[in-house]
């Protein structure tokens, strides 16, 4: 079955380096599959139109493409309604929406945030930046010496001046799995909503937004092998109903006059412009691919490819894996020796292997490690035992090289 799924990714039959292409760089952006690239191919050819603002006959089958993802979407992750799914262009764009216009329309002076060590700066800098405008207070939930959030901790930041939450479902660097519905439970206790960034959980867990009971969780298409440029915010209606617009322009407006504006009914309240509609219908084949293969498959297939590759690796003289949780995704983050981590992606590139490194945007969390940053290797569906063994076989090379 995974030779018949990695035969739809055409990416994978490329070289690199005059050496077959190993991919293990999928918490950074997973590859397409040949139906997603297909599907995008069709719009242009037959279907490219704006949406929701013409009569004819094209513009009217564009706006159903784009308005099926949007259901597609609300099915995927169990949204109670279609106009809970914003789309946006990203995770981070998602992020920032909320933190502005949250912010505007509910916080004030010395209300208090509450983040964590190994937020992504996309969960971190919008939040400063709202932080500065309003002059909020950011507190930090710390973690322990295998990557696990401390919940004792967390429980203790709650005060009455305490607003929201933002935490991160699955740490990008770590591959931590955090305990967000029993985090969210708790935020809610104190009657403070809960934004979550899933950008690598939604990839990683079968989300269920009812389920969690999350006010708003973020995440974007890229990772779950959807195009780049395409994301989807989710919100609680009452939430989303009165937060002021992010952004101003077309679509989002009800009536517009020099005397005043009145905005549009959701989700279009915060869709200003021309939508990146190629990548609503690209988003709606990618969940397609998932389903069809199986989304507790693909999440056992990662499971697997994980406890294999932590065992492959202790093989590996000198490397020390950074972020041992019991709860973890397909993300291993590791150190060669005394190496720079750039170093040895160098090398592994040319040998075909592609593999992340550097701070991986968590440079508070390197901080708080204490490291310059990591070697990151993370799976996909289309990932395999035989990846893992090359990538065991290249670092052993690399470390005679570095002698």
């Amino acid at each position: 079955m995974l030779e018949n799924i990695r035969n739809q990714f055409p990416i994978l039959t490329r070289s690199i380096n005059d050496k077959p292409f190993v991919y293990l760089d999928s918490a950074a952006t997973t590859q397409k599959p040949l139906s997603v690239i297909q599907s995008i191919d069709l719009y242009y050819k037959k279907l490219n139109s704006n949406v929701h603002r013409g009569v004819h006959t094209l513009s009217q089958w564009a706006t159903d493409a784009y308005e099926q993802a949007r259901i597609k979407v609300q099915s995927f992750i169990g949204a109670k309604h279609a106009h809970e799914i914003i789309f946006t262009k990203g995770t981070t764009e998602s992020i920032n929406l909320v933190a502005d216009s949250f912010a505007k329309t509910f916080l004030k002076k010395d209300d208090e945030l509450i983040l964590s060590y190994m937020e992504h700066h996309s969960n971190i800098v919008p939040w400063q930046m709202v932080a500065d405008r309003y002059g909020l207070i950011i507190k930090v939930v710390p973690m322990n010496e295998n990557g696990e959030l401390d919940l004792d901790f967390y429980e203790k930041l709650f005060t009455e001046q305490t607003k929201l939450v933002a935490l991160t479902h699955v740490s990008n660097t770590l591959g931590t799995i955090n305990p967000i519905k029993k985090m969210i439970e708790l935020a809610h206790s104190h009657d403070v909503p809960f934004l979550v960034d899933g950008a690598q959980g939604i990839k990683c867990c079968k989300v269920d937004v009812q389920n969690l009971d999350c006010d708003f969780y973020c995440f974007s298409g890229h990772k779950m092998y959807a195009p780049m440029g395409i994301g989807v915010l989710y919100g609680k209606e009452k939430w989303l109903n009165q937060m002021r617009p992010y952004q101003g322009g077309g679509d989002m407006i009800e009536k517009v006059s020099f005397s005043g504006t009145t905005f549009n009914k959701l989700p279009f309240k915060f869709e200003a412009g021309t939508p990146n509609v190629e990548g609503a219908i690209g988003l709606n084949t990618a969940i397609d691919f998932i389903l069809n293969c199986g989304q507790n498959n693909i999440i056992e297939h990662e499971k697997t490819l994980l406890k294999y590759a932590q065992m492959r690796l202790q093989e590996v003289d000198g490397l020390k894996i950074i972020g041992t949780a019991k709860e973890k995704a397909g993300v291993i983050s590791f150190l060669l020796n005394n190496q720079h981590p750039s170093d040895v992606g160098t090398l592994l590139d040319m040998l075909g292997i592609a593999v992340r490194t550097g701070h991986h945007c968590t440079q508070p969390l390197m901080d708080y490690l204490k490291i310059v940053g990591t070697i990151r290797a993370s799976f996909g569906v289309y990932t395999n035992f035989e990846d893992i063994d090359k990538l065991v076989a290249a670092l052993q090379k690399v470390n005679t090289m570095l002698k």
